[in-house]
């Protein structure tokens, strides 16, 4: 809304991603708000990993922030500011399924959650895969499970997927695939 002012950010929490603010905000009419702040410090990147024979490669793990597993594309966090997007996404996709894209090719750009927080995802189409080795975290447990665009849709509209990141690439993609 024009006029609308940020007149302080206080730092309530710094994370190891994230930081959380209180943002005193001074609307046109002079009223002072508290809004929530998340800063994600450096952004993501995340891959549609498309195998020869079509189906889409996505990573079945447990989400904290839910209390569940979730099934979503291969994502993660750049490791500076000053990293490549595709670089990002390129390292994501070998460290989270163990395959190198033979073709990286930039699908869309997510903005998650832009009513409290800044994160920005590039997500990128990942064909022409090539075996390679995974590399996860000691603390990821990811099992990597193919599904068809079909599949993935219905997934969808069924509530079996959720994750606004996936979804937005689920769909960028099928969108591109139904061009082609």
């Amino acid at each position: 809304m024009e006029g609308m002012k940020r007149i302080d950010r206080v730092l309530k929490y710094e994370g190891r991603i994230i930081d959380v603010y209180d943002d005193v905000m001074e609307s046109p009419t002079g009223r002072i708000a508290h809004w929530d702040f998340v800063c994600h410090r450096k952004g993501a990147a995340a891959v549609v990993p498309v195998l020869d024979d079509g189906r889409i490669l996505l990573v079945r793990q447990y989400r904290n922030a839910v209390e569940r597993e979730t099934i979503e594309i291969p994502a993660g966090s750049r490791n500076s500011v000053d990293e490549p997007w595709e670089f990002c996404a390129a390292r994501e996709l070998e460290e989270e399924t163990g395959y190198k894209a033979g073709s990286l090719e930039f699908l869309i750009s997510v903005a998650s959650t832009v009513a409290f927080c800044n994160e920005v995802i590039e997500v990128y189409l990942a064909t022409d895969l090539l075996p390679s080795e995974q590399h996860l975290d000691e603390d990821e447990f990811i099992r990597l499970e193919p599904y068809t665009l079909e599949e993935l849709e219905d997934m969808i509209y069924h509530r079996k997927i959720q994750d606004a990141k996936t979804i937005s690439a689920v769909m960028a993609y099928a969108v591109k695939a139904h061009k082609n």
